[in-house]
């Protein structure tokens, strides 16, 4: 039996669907409270879930672009990842980045906001100069990357980790025949034994620390990358249109977007933008990573760089063999970028402006 509209709502009858506790709170005024109250973390949170498991796949094949110690192209590559794992190949690791960097994220975007609130606030910032518009987002940016990467660094090693279980298994002669869980890869990091198991030469480091390998190549990639994202961001927002409120105005005459498409456009821009510039600091930070997990001697950032540039002593580079070996994975980095940080701003500006503009309702009534 359908349920009648509430204005012919049958006295004396008790309908299951508002004893639901849940549709109770939804409904009432309450749970616009909390939505105004954390609208940032509730935004970023659902955009940072769905953007980061659309480009998940694309990340995968970045970091094994990177890893890899010959050149391969992108097609290749997934076909054999389809051959070998399948599907879930490109997916492995997905549950830790997937709830880490949601996490990540809403808290990065809370300090990035209030830092940018105290900044146009108490301290006077413009809101209507370019150059305070942009400041203001890079500090913000810079701040929350140097506070989020010093959790970060464990989780995004550990995603690596399972990321590069074939190549680095098939590196030292050796086939998996079940990959081992998160779990089992978190123990074995924290042991030290992965070099071991797969022919390494026991250099792995050990202990809870180890968790933290490669925390100051992290630290510096997080903070420079995402002040200078941050700085772009606001600034291509500012340059077209968006008012000191935050609300989008009017685009200019020299760039006809229509508005709804502007937090793709400019999102998408300044994640590409700001990742090729950092993407050199990424690659060496993945190699230290998986030299590390491999149980291989440890070779410095600098000596790092110095050897994907130069390449091994018995078959040196050239420089411009140097460079491309640097940016390897660059495009399909991109392509990951233009989907994550696009749909990113998309989707947080979509949910922002939904708790908004959402009607408060008040707590519904019960008919006994």
């Amino acid at each position: 039996m359908d349920r009648p509209n509430d204005d012919h709502k049958d006295k004396g009858r008790i309908w299951l669907s508002d004893l639901n506790p849940f549709r109770s709170y939804v409904e009432s005024g309450r749970f616009d409270d909390y939505l105004r109250s954390h609208k940032a973390v509730v935004s970023a949170t659902t955009a940072s879930l769905l953007s980061t498991f659309a480009g998940y796949p694309l990340d995968s094949l970045k970091s094994r672009l990177q890893a890899s110690r010959t050149s391969i192209t992108v097609p290749r590559l997934a076909a054999n990842i389809l051959r070998e794992e399948g599907i879930a190949g490109f997916y492995r690791g997905i549950w830790i980045p997937l709830v880490t960097i949601s996490a990540v994220r809403a808290v990065s975007f809370t300090i990035y906001n209030e830092t940018k609130d105290k900044l146009h606030g108490p301290y006077g910032w413009s809101r209507e100069r370019l150059l305070s518009v942009g400041a203001s987002g890079a500090v913000g940016g810079a701040l929350a990357g140097c506070l989020i990467s010093i959790g970060s660094v464990p989780f995004e090693l550990v995603k690596v980790r399972r990321q590069l279980e074939y190549s680095i298994a098939a590196a030292k002669g050796i086939q998996i025949v079940k990959p081992p869980s998160t779990w089992s890869a978190i123990k074995d990091i924290v042991r030290g034994a992965n070099g071991d198991k797969m022919g390494g030469t026991g250099n792995s480091p050990k202990g809870i620390t180890a968790l933290w390998t490669g925390m100051r190549l992290h630290w510096l990639r997080d903070t420079s990358g995402t002040a200078l994202y941050f700085f772009e961001y606001d600034s291509m927002r500012y340059l077209l249109g968006r008012l000191p409120n935050g609300e989008q105005g009017p685009t200019p005459y020299w760039a006809p977007i229509h508005a709804s498409i502007i937090p793709f456009v400019c999102g998408s821009l300044a994640g590409v933008s700001s990742w090729a510039i950092i993407y050199p600091l990424d690659v060496v930070k993945t190699k230290t990573q998986q030299r590390a997990l491999s149980g291989l001697k440890y070779r410095g950032p600098i000596e790092t760089l110095k050897r994907l540039l130069r390449g091994p002593e018995e078959a040196p580079r050239t420089m411009l063999a140097g460079f491309a070996r640097l940016y390897r994975g660059l495009g399909v980095s991109a392509i990951r970028s233009v989907t994550t940080h696009g749909l990113l701003w998309t989707i947080l500006d979509a949910v922002s402006g939904w708790i908004d503009h959402r009607p408060i309702r008040r707590s519904p009534e019960y008919a006994f």
